[in-house]
């Protein structure tokens, strides 16, 4: 390790940075290495930096020690916290310097760059067409597998895309004079207004000769009824796997056509069922609808909470087979797993490295882009983890005290 100026006297041996601090430079050395001496004692997994371990507990522990004054969402991670309060001062700090637009998160603004570029990372590999957006590759792939995920619910008709669906409707959009007092719903024919006043007057006149149970809508009760005849009419040409209901079914065949029309207007992330999409955009608005009735502590997903309870009850119902270890969590079981398989199934696409965790890939791959998300407020300095930044941050305590 060499020195060289009076500011920064220990450089990188390996890509010549420069260090005013020889712990920094140790703690940047592995980067190069790959060692990781910090390891968490629930999961197994292992860190770089003493300060990743603690973030990476809270994980573990629930904790959110970042709070908004605003509406009192919390957040484990002090970057999820500033960019949740984008959405109260309307900051956007990633602006085009060509048109103008501006954005409030990194990943929007680089799509909206291939616009300007025109890059289309994305291409077809049937066709070789490409686009400049994951989502439209998506959508393209539907003339070649013909699906058709948008159907009619009054017709029946289906279409591959949901804008072809909206202007479908405009066929059935005749005049509906039959509308109901109560909630304003229109209908073309009287039986379908009958029908629809059951719901609101509580009138269930079909009946489960079985159970007994009563339903407004006959449909409602054939649906029922499979309940009781385990019929399921409707089967998977590919697995065999069969369903009593078609909505469950149409949401299974998306495991083999890997088809996601459920997307995330803010990052553009897709997803298979509406509700992983529900779940998906708590973290953006921060929500966090499940609480620990004896810590107070939130959670945005109900089986977290399921999780978090253990630690109050110490149960731990998933082991190791291997060391007889056990867990609170099935995930977390699965990553302790890979201590003893040695599996690392995350790997990056430029340098060939693997890895046990996704998270780890991600703060690689800084490495090889270059990327450097923290900013420093006062100097502008930026830095590719956020612990760095909170470091260089004492530097400049004594520039205050020299200014007061």
């Amino acid at each position: 390790m060499q020195k060289q100026s009076k500011e920064k006297p220990y450089t990188c041996e390996f890509c010549e940075s420069t260090f005013s601090q020889n712990s920094n430079l140790k703690t940047h050395v592995r980067i190069h290495t790959r060692e990781k001496p910090y390891s968490c004692q629930v999961c197994g997994m292992t860190f770089s930096q003493n300060q990743q371990l603690k973030r990476h507990m809270r994980t573990h522990t629930g904790e959110t020690p970042y709070s908004c004054n605003i509406c009192g969402c919390t957040f484990s991670e002090n970057s999820n916290f500033k960019t949740h309060m984008r959405i109260h001062t309307g900051d956007k700090p990633f602006f085009c310097r060509i048109c103008g637009s501006a954005f409030s998160q990194k990943s929007n603004y680089k799509t909206h760059m291939h616009i300007h570029t025109g890059e289309k990372p994305y291409s077809c590999q049937i066709c070789g067409s490409t686009f400049s957006q994951k989502e439209h590759l998506k959508r393209h792939m539907r003339t070649h597998t013909g699906e058709k995920p948008y159907s009619c619910k009054l017709c029946g008709s289906a279409f591959s895309q949901n804008c072809d669906l909206k202007n479908h409707m405009s066929i059935h959009t005749t005049e509906k004079p039959y509308s109901c007092k109560i909630c304003g719903s229109t209908f073309l024919q009287n039986f379908l207004l009958k029908e629809h006043m059951k719901t609101h007057i509580g009138e269930k006149p079909y009946y489960c000769k079985v159970c007994q149970s009563k339903f407004p809508l006959n449909s409602a009760l054939k649906k029922h009824m499979r309940l009781h005849t385990g019929k399921k009419t409707y089967s998977c040409k590919l697995c065999g796997s069969e369903f009593s209901e078609n909505s469950n079914f149409k949401t299974h065949m998306r495991i083999h056509t890997g088809e996601k029309p459920y997307s995330c207007q803010i990052c553009g992330n897709t997803f298979s069922q509406s509700q992983h999409l529900k779940t998906h955009l708590r973290m953006h608005t921060g929500e966090k609808p499940y609480s620990c009735k004896i810590c107070g502590l939130q959670f945005s997903q109900k089986s977290l909470l399921a999780g978090h309870l253990r630690t109050h009850t110490g149960e731990k119902p998933y082991s190791c087979e291997v060391c007889k270890s056990s867990f609170s969590l099935h995930s977390t079981l699965k990553c302790h797993i890979r201590i003893h398989t040695g599996e690392k199934p995350y790997s990056c696409k430029i340098c060939g490295c693997k890895f046990s965790h996704n998270s780890s890939v991600k703060r690689h791959m800084r490495t090889h882009t270059g990327e450097k998300p923290y900013i420093c407020n006062i100097c502008t300095s930026s830095f590719s983890q956020n612990f760095v930044l909170r470091k260089h941050m004492q530097t400049h305590i004594g520039e205050k005290v020299q200014q007061v």
